[in-house]
């Protein structure tokens, strides 16, 4: 301030500050889901409020987003806090808040490498729901069964009938008839652990792990850890 002039009024260096604030909130927005990739259609979104329109990449999505897909369709989201998900197999999914309300279809879901703390992404079924802190999930659920399988780290399942079962890496469990049961009535069943002819398998035949150009940052590490064939 040259000598002799007057102080600004308190009045405009709160408006500057106002200004200042603004201008750094416009630099840096807040991070929203967004559609990350469609490899293949037909893909859809329904943003609340709105109609039903084809899924594009690089598409921002909101809380109570209804997200669609028809055989052969895909997609892949990156959440607000970085976590992400890919969606496919006659696939309905609703975002609410830092859950995955899954009503059917096929689910990858995926925390990065690395991050810590945050609430559990949670993946929600008919049945039960899949909690993730830093892990990889598969579901899949149908009209007759519901299949949750760790990819990588540990995946814990919360059923509505009380349970809590514990998934590892290479472990799966299902909802469904059981075979040998006489009453036919369905259930949780015993949880296994996959063979590696069955996990090498089911790495070459996914259509969720293969056929995507976007990042999988957890893929290498599913493949070191189970010993997998690329």
């Amino acid at each position: 301030m040259r000598r002799g002039a007057a102080p600004l009024p308190a009045a405009t260096l709160l408006l500057l500050g106002v200004v200042a604030a603004a201008c750094a909130g416009a630099s840096s927005p807040a991070r929203r889901p967004m559609v990350v990739e469609v490899p293949t259609r037909p893909a859809f979104v329904k943003l609340p409020g709105q109609d039903e329109a084809p899924a594009q990449a690089g598409q921002p999505l909101k809380q109570q987003t209804v997200l669609r897909t028809e055989t052969p369709g895909r997609l892949q989201v990156q959440l607000a806090d970085g976590r992400s998900f890919r969606l496919g197999g006659d696939a309905l999914l609703r975002l609410a808040g830092d859950t995955l309300a899954l009503q059917r279809g096929q689910i990858i879901a995926w925390v990065n490498p690395g991050s810590t703390g945050g609430t559990p992404l949670r993946v929600k079924t008919r049945v039960g729901t899949a909690s993730i802190v830093g892990t990889t999930v598969f579901i899949e659920a149908t009209a007759t069964e519901v299949k949750v399988f760790s990819w990588e780290g540990t995946v814990v399942v919360n059923t509505d009938d009380g349970q809590r079962i514990t998934l590892n890496s290479g472990e799966q469990v299902s909802y469904g008839s059981a075979p040998a049961s006489p009453e036919g009535q369905p259930g949780w069943q015993s949880r296994r652990r996959l063979g590696r002819g069955e996990l090498d398998a089911r790495r070459a035949r996914s259509i969720l792990l293969n056929g995507f150009s976007a990042p999988m940052e957890t893929l290498p590490v599913i493949e070191r850890e189970l010993g997998l064939s690329r």
